[in-house]
């Protein structure tokens, strides 16, 4: 196993909130231990229906570009212990897919993202641990998303999620995340798929407010 360390901050912009006076650790992870690594995390989040295992996320990954990330935290009560809370994984999608779920996906996306001759990345799941909600996590791991997403070359980011995680819906919001699409689930409107992407800029990442120092673990 190889790691290698780099700090990004975004000390420079004039922006002054908490997330400017904490510094956010996160792992990038190569795929056999990243899906490993999402395996075991999601077992803390009872409002999961169904964990992903590790086999499944090397499947869905593997042959693709892809992104794991995992931030990591003391432990509240212990400070000297060191926990991952919370996490992203993120992964190419193309105009012709041939795995039903993402074909599906790709065809419910057709009238609100343009595919052809552009890059596009999809964040699968994702997530942060309920004691740490609100700290800013979510919001580095977007914006560590987006700085590896511009390097790679991608055009745009898109993100799935339901109408009831007002959470989320909010950060997204606040990272500048436009809703693209919105299907509504007659039997229950907190269950309905909210469709979001942001088109991708060099200028992006000066809008970022978070200082992260990234550790990217090689298999």
């Amino acid at each position: 196993m190889i790691n290698s360390r780099r700090e990004i901050t975004s000390r420079e912009h004039p922006s002054c909130t908490i997330f400017d006076f904490v510094e956010y650790h996160i792992n990038h992870y190569d795929l056999e231990q990243g899906a490993l690594e999402i395996q075991y995390i999601e077992e803390f989040f009872g409002e999961f229906p169904r964990k992903k295992t590790a086999a499944e996320i090397v499947r869905r990954l593997n042959g693709r570009s892809h992104l794991i990330l995992l931030a990591n935290a003391p432990l509240p009560d212990d400070p000297g212990t060191i926990v991952p809370v919370s996490f992203k994984v993120a992964h190419e999608i193309e105009r012709l897919e041939a795995e039903p779920k993402l074909a599906d996906l790709v065809e419910r996306l057709r009238d609100s993202v343009h595919f052809a001759g552009r890059r596009i990345l999809y964040t699968w799941i994702g997530g942060t641990r309920r004691d740490w909600r609100g700290k800013g996590f979510f919001r580095a791991l977007t914006e560590q998303q987006e700085h590896w997403a511009i390097e790679q070359g991608f055009d745009e980011i898109v993100v799935k999620t339901k109408n009831r995680f007002y959470e989320m819906r909010g950060t997204l919001d606040h990272l500048r995340f436009e809703v693209v699409k919105y299907e509504r689930n007659p039997a229950d409107n907190g269950e309905s798929k909210v469709y979001l992407s942001k088109k991708l800029v060099p200028e992006t990442i000066h809008t970022h407010r978070s200082a992260r120092t990234v550790v990217e673990i090689k298999d």
